[in-house]
């Protein structure tokens, strides 16, 4: 973990915030968060490590319910938005915010829900420190926790798949550009965004899991048990999923 990766730049986030989190994104926390809870069956007031917090949407509400609640994540700037989410609509509840990687933040057999959400895995330069991230999830969960992880699946990365896309959001004006690598083990995305003079050019890779490619890393990272869904709805992982989701037992 001594090379600098690309997460780990600042500016990429601070530039990228606004198309990532818009109006829509926090207008469907308070269902996410029901699905979260059902898919999971976590006991009221239990603990919570959401991995990867960003601007803290999940955490925020889950710590609003009266959960007790560790967000984790590598970007100063995300954390210090969370925090002020948090002072004006959780005030007083039981909300940790951390600066730390995911693969190193460490307080084993603590939690009993851990969530990676919105796309967080997949993005080291090596598979290792993706199961990294895997084992320190299921080394950080108590006995009987449970893992949920939402990513882009292969097989929904394949059928969507298209080379570029052009759209406005946030006062930006978008172009997307994607390509597929290595026999489909990476998804090359392009993002380039244009206001009048002002030009931001980024790319970045996605290493793509299969469900069936998933459910060999999370038992490789030492999970007892996974189950593969297709929407954080709990629907099955098939030709109408949604997106890839992780379910896995400690």
């Amino acid at each position: 973990m001594n090379e600098k990766e690309w997460f780990e730049d600042q500016d990429f986030w601070l530039a990228y915030a606004p198309l990532m989190f818009d109006e829509s994104r926090w207008a469907e926390v308070p269902e996410v968060v029901d699905r979260l809870v059902k898919l999971s069956s976590i006991r009221a007031g239990g603990r919570v490590l959401d991995l990867c917090c960003g601007v803290g949407r999940h955490s925020v509400e889950f710590a609003r319910r009266g959960f007790s609640v560790t967000g984790v994540d590598i970007t100063e700037a995300y954390l210090e938005a969370a925090a002020e989410t948090a002072a004006a609509e959780a005030a007083g509840a039981a909300l940790e915010l951390v600066r730390d990687d995911a693969r190193s933040f460490s307080r084993p057999g603590h939690f009993d829900l851990c969530l990676n959400l919105y796309t967080s895995f997949g993005y080291f330069s090596r598979r290792e420190d993706d199961l990294l991230l895997l084992k320190n999830c299921a080394k950080n969960l108590a006995p009987g926790g449970r893992l949920i992880l939402e990513t882009v699946g292969k097989e929904t990365a394949a059928r969507d798949f298209v080379e570029r896309e052009e759209f406005e959001r946030a006062g930006w004006n978008v172009t997307t550009e994607f390509k597929i690598l290595g026999d489909w083990e990476y998804e090359v995305n392009r993002w380039i965004l244009e206001k009048g003079a002002e030009r931001i050019d980024h790319s970045f890779a996605l290493r793509l899991y299969s469900g069936y490619e998933m459910k060999q890393a999370l038992a490789e990272a030492g999970f007892a048990s996974a189950a593969i869904f297709g929407g954080l709805d709990g629907k099955p992982y098939d030709e109408k999923a949604d997106s890839l989701v992780a379910v896995a037992s400690r």
